[in-house]
C-alpha cells in the first residue's frame, strides 16, 4: 500500500510535470471509484481547469485547481499513477482512470484491485476531519505525540495506522518506526514512557525521511510516475521480513497478525516483557 513516503515521492515526481498544465479530457473506466459524484460531473467539472500546485495530505495526493477545488487521488491497497505521452503510449493494465493534459501527455490512475478512489472537494476541509497531523509538521513535537497517546489503550501499532491519530503511515512505517525506537508493536499505546515516546517521534521521522530518500518501496504493484520501482524495500529492518534475520542482532524476525495487519518485528531487539 503506498504510505506517506511513496505518496511523497509521487508528489514530487509529479510536480514540475503537472503545475501549469490544463486537464484537456478525462475517462472514468472504473465508475465505482469516484467519491461524493458521478463520473459525469468529474468530467464536467475538470475538463479545462488548469492544476495550479500538486500536493500532499496524508495519503492523498491533491490537485489544486484553478477556481480553487481540490482533486483528491487515494491509492489505496494497489493503485499508482502513471505519467506517459500519448503518441508512445501502449495498452496499460489495470487502468481505471486517465486525465489527458494540454501537451499531449496522460496521468493513467492504475489499481489492480480497484479500490483507489477519485473525489473533488470545495476545500482542505474535506480532508481535515479524516486526518491527525502530518508528522513532519513543526507543531507535531514529541510532547504533542505523548499527549495523543494518552490514555490510548489499543496497540502502539494498530494507533500509529489510524489515519486521525497521524496521518500517512500505515503498516510497513509503522513496523520499522517501532523497531527503531525498539517498541513491541503489542505494547499499549498509552503506557510508553517520556523517553520511549521521545525515541519514537525521532523514530517516525527518520524512517519516513529514509523512504522518501529511497523512492518508496515496491513489494508488488507500487511505481513511481515514470514506472520505475521504489528501493525502501532493501533498506527495511523488519518490514515484510518474516523469518528473515535481524540486521541488527540476528534474530529470525517475527510476523504476527494484529487487528488484522501482518506484523514484523525482532524479539530480541524489541523486548515484549511489558505487552499486556
Amino acid at each position: 500500500m503506498p504510505e506517506l513516503p511513496e505518496v511523497e515521492t509521487i508528489k514530487n515526481d509529479l510536480r514540475p510535470r503537472l503545475e501549469g498544465r490544463r486537464i484537456t479530457s478525462v475517462s472514468i473506466l472504473w465508475p465505482r471509484m469516484v467519491l461524493g459524484s458521478s463520473p459525469e460531473d468529474i468530467l464536467l467539472r475538470l475538463t479545462g481547469r488548469t492544476i495550479e500546485e500538486v500536493d500532499r495530505r496524508g495519503k492523498y495526493l491533491v490537485l489544486r485547481l484553478n477556481g480553487g477545488e481540490l482533486l483528491l487521488l487515494h491509492m489505496r491497497m494497489t493503485g499508482s499513477l502513471l505519467l506517459r505521452d500519448t503518441l508512445d503510449a501502449g495498452p496499460e493494465r489495470y487502468v481505471t482512470a486517465v486525465l489527458g493534459l494540454d501537451n499531449g501527455r496522460e496521468l493513467l490512475f492504475c489499481d489492480r484491485r480497484k479500490l483507489g478512489t477519485i473525489a473533488l472537494a470545495r476545500d482542505e476541509s474535506a480532508l481535515d476531519g479524516k486526518l491527525g497531523p502530518e508528522p513532519f509538521e513543526p507543531r507535531f513535537t514529541p510532547d504533542v505525540l505523548r499527549e495523543r497517546l494518552t490514555r490510548r489503550k489499543g496497540p502502539i501499532k494498530s494507533v500509529l495506522c489510524n489515519q486521525k491519530f497521524i496521518a500517512g503511515i500505515g503498516n510497513m512505517y509503522a513496523d520499522e518506526a517501532l523497531f527503531l525506537a525498539g517498541i513491541h508493536p503489542k505494547r499499549p499505546a498509552g503506557g510508553l514512557t517520556d523517553a520511549e515516546v521521545a525515541k519514537l517521534h525521532a523514530a517516525i521521522r527518520t524512517v519516513l525521511e529514509t523512504g522518501i530518500g529511497n523512492g518508496g518501496a515496491t513489494f508488488s504493484d507500487y511505481r513511481r510516475p515514470d514506472g520505475a520501482r521504489g528501493e525502501q524495500q532493501n533498506a527495511f529492518y523488519v518490514a515484510h521480513r518474516g523469518g528473515e534475520t535481524c540486521k541488527i542482532c540476528s534474530t529470525p524476525i517475527k510476523r504476527i497478525p494484529l487487528n488484522g495487519r501482518g506484523t514484523y518485528f525482532c524479539p530480541a531487539c524489541q523486548a515484549a516483557s511489558t505487552c499486556s
